[in-house]
């Protein structure tokens, strides 16, 4: 693993210290990671939500939406399978399961 200095002032150095304390985290550095991760995930959902935007203002669809479905939805258990933990359960995106 690649290691990364971060300097800090001290009332933040004592934020994170007093976090880890608290037992959710063991480590500074696991809860630094932990907040680079949700910031991964908030750009992702960002990031979605323009491609989204983008379609619907594209017009209509010119195929079969339930075949596009099913093509989303394999799309998004494939990267929620990645995102959870690579080769464990296949995961199933929520959509699909309401289905």
């Amino acid at each position: 693993m690649a290691s990364l200095n971060v300097s800090m002032p001290q009332e933040l150095r004592e934020f994170v210290n007093q976090r880890t304390k608290e037992g959710k985290f063991s480590t500074p550095s696991e809860y630094v990671r932990e907040l680079i991760r949700k910031d991964q995930e908030q750009e992702a959902e960002r990031r979605l939500e323009r491609l989204l935007l983008e379609g619907l203002e594209s017009g209509t669809t010119r195929g079969d939406v339930k075949e596009l479905l099913r093509k989303l939805h394999e799309r998004v258990d494939e990267l929620e399978g990645d995102r959870k933990g690579r080769g464990g359960e296949k995961a199933r995106s929520n959509a699909r399961r309401r289905a």
